[in-house]
């Protein structure tokens, strides 16, 4: 792997593991490389549903228009003010990264929210664990967690039919190139 670039040292996505600390919330400002926008009916409602459910805090607003969401760097949101919203949620879905000792709580507050709007959470053949949550404006939208990577799993079998080798080869010493192919689920 030496031809690809490392770039966990600059992804806020600890290592998979039991006792992996997400990291702090990001509440600096950056040109951000990815976003999602979502239209909602009721700002407020809206805004309670993803600080309270799914973690996310308010970076800013522009009052009556759009509310500025974020978690760690590079999970950022925009809920801007619409007319109406979708009435089924889309296929495609948006995916976050989070730790496995966040992934319960934040389907028991989705839950407590709407208790409809959850489904798992599950185990994926990638090697994480899922949580589907349908928001208030119909957004799909999946909280994802790498699990530790087991070389005896079926998931480390599903990754290797595919060519993804496991971290350091499998037997738990680093990667000859030093860079792990399988960090975070299905990460080639």
């Amino acid at each position: 792997m030496s031809d690809h670039y490392d770039a966990f040292e600059m992804s806020p996505v600890p290592a998979p593991g039991p006792d992996a600390v997400p990291p702090e919330p990001f509440h600096g400002i950056y040109g951000m490389p990815s976003f999602v926008t979502i239209p909602t009916a009721d700002l407020a409602g809206s805004l309670d549903f993803w600080i309270r459910g799914l973690g996310f805090f308010e970076l800013f607003s522009v009052p009556g228009v759009l509310v500025h969401l974020r978690r760690w760097a590079f999970q950022d949101v925009l809920l801007v003010v619409a007319q109406s919203v979708p009435a089924q949620p889309p296929a495609m879905s948006y995916s976050f990264s989070g730790v496995l000792g966040q992934v319960e709580s934040l389907a028991e507050a989705c839950r407590a929210l709407r208790p409809d709007a959850v489904d798992g959470p599950r185990d994926t053949p990638w090697n994480t664990r899922d949580v589907e949550v349908i928001t208030p404006e119909n957004a799909r939208i999946v909280f994802t967690a790498a699990k530790p990577f087991d070389p005896a799993s079926q998931e480390a079998r599903n990754l290797a039919a595919i060519g993804i080798r496991p971290p350091g080869g499998g037997d738990g010493a680093p990667a000859a190139d030093g860079v792990d192919s399988v960090d975070n689920g299905l990460h080639a």
